[in-house]
């Protein structure tokens, strides 16, 4: 990453309301805690009984994150999210389920995924990103050329990847990229693969509230 050309920002906002004090707290005594090493790292050493590592790209609130998480407590899950707001939900949700296989970058996902070795990560969720969707704007979207081939980079052969996305033109536009590259096979057979939430996807209050111009749509691809 050129310290002159810094890419373009992937995001909105970083912060709105006023963060509870509660909340404001774990910023201060439990992020520390919780942030992978700022140089480049193994994060099977993070958590060594780690059956696998997956990361999430923009976890939002935390509520996707936390019940994975708690759902598959062997599992290391990396968290990557820059809006501050959604860092102190999460904080919230990982204390109050005691989650000790979270840890969380609070800022660019691309940073931490270039401190991230090759074929490091068994699944990757990019769930609902910034759907930047003035065509002037496309550019900033986190799914370019450049961000499929890191990720091809960092899964491991077979390791699998979830685009979620209720806005059209996001789902086709990053649906054109997987399939242009030859590191990603697209799992559907059905219109009802895409339509429908796969069976192990939680929910959020985010998705719920639809602000998108259509109704979710889930792309899961293996890399080959």
């Amino acid at each position: 990453m050129s310290e002159s050309h810094p890419p373009l920002r992937s995001y909105g906002r970083l912060k709105t309301r006023t963060i509870k004090p509660r909340q404001a707290a774990l910023m201060e005594t439990l992020l520390p805690t919780l942030r992978p090493p700022a140089e480049a790292f193994d994060p099977k050493a993070l958590k060594p009984d780690a059956a696998e590592v997956w990361l999430e790209i923009g976890f939002g609130g935390g509520e996707h994150m936390a019940a994975q998480a708690q759902r598959r407590p062997e599992v290391l899950i990396l968290g990557a999210e820059p809006f501050q707001n959604g860092i102190a939900s999460a904080l919230r949700h990982i204390d109050e389920a005691a989650l000790t296989n979270v840890r969380v970058h609070d800022g660019d996902a691309r940073e931490l995924m270039t401190r991230l070795p090759d074929a490091s990560l068994e699944r990757i969720f990019v769930l609902f990103p910034d759907p930047w969707p003035k065509a002037r704007h496309n550019k900033r979207r986190i799914v370019q050329t450049e961000t499929v081939a890191e990720f091809a980079r960092l899964l491991k052969p077979g390791g699998t990847l979830r685009f979620a996305s209720d806005w059209a033109d996001y789902v086709d536009w990053s649906l054109e990229r997987f399939v242009r590259s030859p590191a990603f096979r697209w799992t559907a057979e059905l219109a009802g693969d895409w339509r429908s939430a796969p069976a192990d996807h939680i929910t959020t209050r985010y998705e719920e509230k639809r602000l998108g111009d259509c109704a979710p749509v889930f792309l899961d691809f293996v890399r080959t």
